[in-house]
């Protein structure tokens, strides 16, 4: 956490000064819950979901956020209706067809995290193209989450490093913490400093559990589409306040 970041207090009328977290991770939750309140299909809060991940997305960007890891489908969100994982599949299609010029002016490096084998060919290829259309970019870091499920990417960690004793390529001796991060989905990047979950839900949902051992976590009883750049700005806020130790005294 090396950034600071000033906003003007609603309270005091003056200027804060906040550290910001090098790495935050948001579960984008809610969206079903917000469209029944409001007598809508579920599809309707997964797209008011979809539009507000953009706002947040850009504003961290905007702020110095370095990197953003937001968890959009798990590997348990396959056992949702069907009609409800075709209206997710139809809108990860789109958004990734609007990404692909919609972060091109913001410098922003996309990334997905999971298992991407398990998607369609055409979403797949968008996939690939959205990664390698925006790998040269110099600004945030944003991994999206799909078809992402902590107890899995730590088994593809665990069967990677044992290939690579059988073969010959490693000793046990050699599997320490930085081994098995290294080979997880996220490797070579900080681990969260912040972990966010609108909707007032206390779980972690098998989101970062390796990478998530000395996190930070701000639980919000608001729902994900209503979730706004002043909920954010409360949570770096009180992020900022905290005194982390590691363990330490």
């Amino acid at each position: 956490m090396s950034l600071l970041f000033t906003r003007r207090s609603k309270k005091t009328g003056k200027d804060e000064g906040i550290v910001l977290p090098e790495h935050i991770g948001i579960i984008m939750d809610g969206n079903g819950r917000w469209a029944k309140k409001r007598g809508l299909p579920r599809s309707a809060g997964h797209t008011a979901g979809a539009q507000n991940f953009r706002t947040i997305t850009r504003y961290c960007s905007d702020i110095g956020i370095r990197y953003l890891t937001v968890y959009a489908f798990s590997t348990e969100n396959w056992k949702r209706p069907q009609e409800e994982v075709s209206a997710l599949m139809k809108l990860f299609k789109q958004y990734l067809e609007e990404a692909l010029s919609d972060f091109k002016d913001d410098s922003i490096v996309v990334r997905f995290i999971g298992d991407t084998s398990a998607f369609s060919p055409d979403l797949q290829e968008l996939i690939e193209r959205t990664q390698r259309e925006s790998a040269d970019r110099t600004g945030m870091v944003l991994n999206i989450a799909m078809n992402y499920g902590s107890r899995d990417e730590l088994v593809m960690a665990v069967k990677s490093i044992a290939s690579k004793v059988h073969n010959g390529e490693l000793s046990v001796d050699d599997i320490d913490a930085d081994m098995i991060s290294s080979n997880l989905y996220t490797a070579g990047q900080p681990d969260p400093d912040l972990i966010i979950r609108p909707s007032g839900e206390y779980r972690i949902s098998n989101f970062m559990l390796w990478q998530a051992a000395y996190t930070e976590f701000i639980i919000l009883d608001k729902l994900w589409p209503d979730f706004t750049t002043d909920d954010l700005d409360s949570a770096l806020l009180e992020f900022s306040k905290r005194n982390r130790r590691f363990g330490g005294v």
